[in-house]
């Protein structure tokens, strides 16, 4: 189905918010504004974009250590944001959570974590609560290579199989866990394989292609509002950057970066594709590149003049009152 142009213009957005977000993320670290590890999502915009845009706010998402993009992707507020990765007092938790731990419960993003695979039981959790409640909702869980490896992993397609739950497992295949190769850490090297042995329908696609993500999110959305269970799909696209900011990279060749960034940039081909087609044309999209540059640096300049939380706010929000 052709996409309208309101909606191309939306997943452009989403994609270059993404990545000028990320790139200035990066020159901020450099200058050592930006407090403890960031993990860039650069290479995989097209995934969080594809997917969210089939999805309203209150479909919910879980997320990984490497959350920017899906707290964007999720039209996460991105002042709030900023500020939550500056670990300011108006952030999203508070300054608390910072990047790895950063949530948005406004816009059903449920949370980055920081523990590998453990983000797929909080998905299956509130794919189980949507059914219960019979709410026409459903629910993401984003799943590195890595984290395709884990136990708790299994176990939420298993559950989330039996009892036909309305939830995708998106696995964002980067091509290292860490700093290890798909090839030496995934037995059979094919996930969307595996997945399908949990008897839920399986994609693997070209995860720097919009287009590609997006097909098969909305039919794999479409069959979970409909109740027929869930689906996983495997997006490929290797990320352009470290495992975190300052990674050396001594695992991976001069060659590979310089062709995943020549032929495989989602932003270069979404505009190749749409601009070729006729669908938009270059000034529009001009124009949002030019916007989104002057929202994230008033948002970075903000958060750096925001002020941080007060030492007696260290406990709040820990533990329920009472309870210890």
């Amino acid at each position: 189905m052709q996409l309208s142009r309101d909606k191309l213009l939306d997943a452009y957005t989403r994609m270059k918010k993404i990545r000028v977000f990320e790139e200035t993320m990066r020159d901020e670290f450099a200058k050592g504004t930006v407090p403890a590890f960031i993990h860039l999502y650069i290479g995989q915009e097209a995934i969080a974009t594809g997917i969210c845009i089939e999805l309203t706010d209150q479909d919910t998402i879980s997320s990984t250590h490497r959350g920017h993009g899906h707290c964007i992707a999720k039209n996460s507020n991105l002042e709030k944001m900023t500020m939550e990765i500056f670990c300011r007092a108006d952030g999203l938790c508070g300054g608390k959570g910072g990047s790895m731990h950063i949530a948005d419960l406004s816009v059903g993003m449920l949370g980055a974590n920081a523990i590998v695979g453990a983000n797929a039981p909080i998905a299956v959790g509130a794919a189980l609560k949507q059914r219960v409640l019979g709410e026409d909702l459903v629910s993401v869980a984003f799943i590195g290579d890595g984290a395709s490896n884990q136990g708790a992993v299994f176990e939420s397609m298993n559950l989330a199989s039996v009892l036909k739950l309305p939830v995708l497992f998106v696995f964002e295949n980067n091509g290292y866990a860490e700093f290890t190769g798909i090839d030496y850490h995934c037995g059979g090297g094919d996930i969307a394989g595996r997945a399908e042995g949990f008897g839920m329908p399986s994609y693997k696609l070209d995860g720097s292609d919009f287009f590609a993500v997006q097909e098969a999110a909305a039919e794999a959305v479409d069959r979970a509002r409909k109740g027929e269970g869930p689906s996983a799909i495997e997006c490929i696209a290797k990320r352009w950057y470290g495992h975190f900011e300052g990674d050396p990279q001594h695992y991976r060749t001069k060659e590979e970066l310089e062709t995943i960034r020549r032929d495989f940039d989602p932003l270069t081909i979404f505009r190749q594709k749409v601009e070729e087609a006729g669908l938009v044309d270059s000034k529009d999209l001009n124009l949002i590149d030019e916007d989104l540059l002057s929202q994230v640096t008033a948002a970075v300049e903000k958060a750096k003049n925001s002020p941080l939380p007060n030492v007696e706010e260290l406990t709040t929000n820990v533990y329920e009152k009472g309870s210890y």
